[in-house]
């Protein structure tokens, strides 16, 4: 099936064909007849299936023109980044509309939003938290919301945003479609759509945990971080098709430490990003990784979901992630719209329990490669990794009661019974002979 097969208007067809996308991938054609019914919906769809146009392009055929000022469409995500991203799609999406698209975030000034937002939209996208903050202003009108979608469910309720989504489906018109997007069905995710959802339609691009057809998977196992550091540069230097790649850390000490040292090694070609970061510093380095400036992008599971970068040829999971599905969301950002991609990943004796809870998840055995002879094996541990010198904590012997007779009140031995009463000589003589005696008083 063709975009033109689908039932689109041709404003969106003309911004398609400028985009040069010609067919719907399987969660775009399996959820457009869906949406467009007016039914409740959820999708399931790992990173890089296009799942964001897969709720964008229904949305925006049945969305009407309107004086109003207050929005017709909101769109949640967990992420300021997300928010910029999905800003981006729909301004691509509406070339030839006249749709007004805002988004809206934390950790920026809200005067600026709450401008914008009285100026009027017909879509809003926003993070929960910031959303809450201009409906609670009064800036912001929530009763002509006709579509919600939630883009990344089970992301926002692992960075903790449940009591802030309960709290907007509180300002929400009892009369809506409800959308929601997740990589993963999780017992929590399930029971936010029991609460709010109207017997929902679920789509499917992918089962959950499948690994993506087109990424080539190998592992090295290494012994410690400096290792790491040593089979990356190598990988990076050796093989030229490593031309736009994504390295994964799991803490963003690691990530800043990494980056140290990926500066020395391949100076103005790599960026960092984490949640540490100021906001402008991450969207630069999102960009300039984007537009070929940076070759290397060290990160967390921050970018991992959400995320648009295009034509990641590599993705490195420098460490392994704690949490399996993290895994399928990082390799995801290759081997994207039919290209061929790279996933490595660097395992440590600590990390290969956490191989194994991936492998099951995926169904699939991750390849070993041996550690190339020209990495150098490193014996420099970096603090974590130094061994903890336990002290022995000798407790002071308490004796039990029972071996005390009682404490200081136990019953004394008989050679301690003696008192110190002072006994006058003629009393002790009374006592010896029964009556008193004196050698003075004796007769000669």
């Amino acid at each position: 099936m063709t975009f033109e097969e689908l039932n689109l208007t041709r404003p969106l067809l003309n911004a398609l064909e400028d985009l040069g996308y010609v067919k719907p991938t399987t969660i775009q054609e399996k959820g457009f007849s869906v949406i467009m019914s007016g039914k409740d919906v959820v999708g399931i769809a790992q990173t890089g299936t296009g799942k964001t146009f897969a709720y964008l392009l229904p949305c925006l055929r049945q969305w009407a023109f309107s004086k109003e000022k207050n929005p017709q469409i909101l769109i949640l995500v967990p992420t300021r980044e997300l928010v910029m991203q999905v800003v981006e799609e729909i301004q691509k999406l509406t070339k030839y509309m006249d749709v007004v698209v805002g988004g809206v975030y934390g950790g920026t000034n809200i005067n600026t939003q709450k401008e914008l937002v009285h100026k009027g939209l017909d879509v809003l996208v926003a993070t929960p938290g910031r959303l809450i903050d201009l409906a609670l202003s009064g800036v912001l009108k929530l009763k002509s919301i006709k579509k919600l979608v939630i883009d990344e469910v089970d992301e926002m309720l692992n960075l903790g945003f449940r009591p802030q989504l309960t709290h907007v489906m509180e300002y929400l018109p009892a009369k809506r479609q409800n959308l929601l997007f997740s990589a993963t069905i999780t017992d929590e995710v399930g029971g936010f759509i029991d609460s709010y959802f109207n017997n929902p339609v679920k789509i499917e691009a992918a089962p959950m945990g499948t690994p993506l057809e087109n990424i080539t998977q190998i592992g090295y196992r290494v012994p410690n971080f400096n290792t790491k550091v040593n089979l990356l540069e190598f990988l990076l230097t050796q093989d030229q098709e490593m031309k736009k790649v994504l390295v994964f850390t799991s803490t963003k000490e690691s990530a800043d430490l990494l980056y140290e040292k990926g500066c020395l090694l391949f100076p103005d070609q790599v960026g960092v990003i984490h949640s540490n970061k100021a906001q402008n510093h991450r969207f630069n380095s999102v960009r300039q990784f984007q537009n070929g400036t940076y070759r290397i992008l060290i990160a967390t599971d921050l970018v991992a979901r959400g995320i648009d970068i295009s034509e990641v040829t590599h993705v490195l999971n420098f460490d392994t992630p704690d949490v399996a599905e993290n895994y399928i969301h990082r390799i995801g950002r290759t081997g994207r719209a039919d290209k061929k991609g790279e996933a490595r990943t660097f395992i440590t004796e600590k990390e290969e329990k956490k191989i194994a809870t991936i492998e099951t998840l995926m169904k699939f055995k991750i390849k070993i490669s041996p550690l190339p002879k020209e990495v150098k094996i490193s014996d420099v541990l970096i603090e974590e990794e130094k061994p903890k010198i336990k002290m022995k904590i000798v407790e002071p012997k308490v004796r039990k009661k029972e071996e005390t007779g009682g404490g200081a009140f136990h019953e004394k031995s008989d050679k301690n019974k003696k008192t110190n009463n002072k006994i006058h000589r003629a009393e002790a003589l009374k006592i010896k002979y029964n009556k008193p005696k004196s050698a003075r008083g004796k007769k000669r």
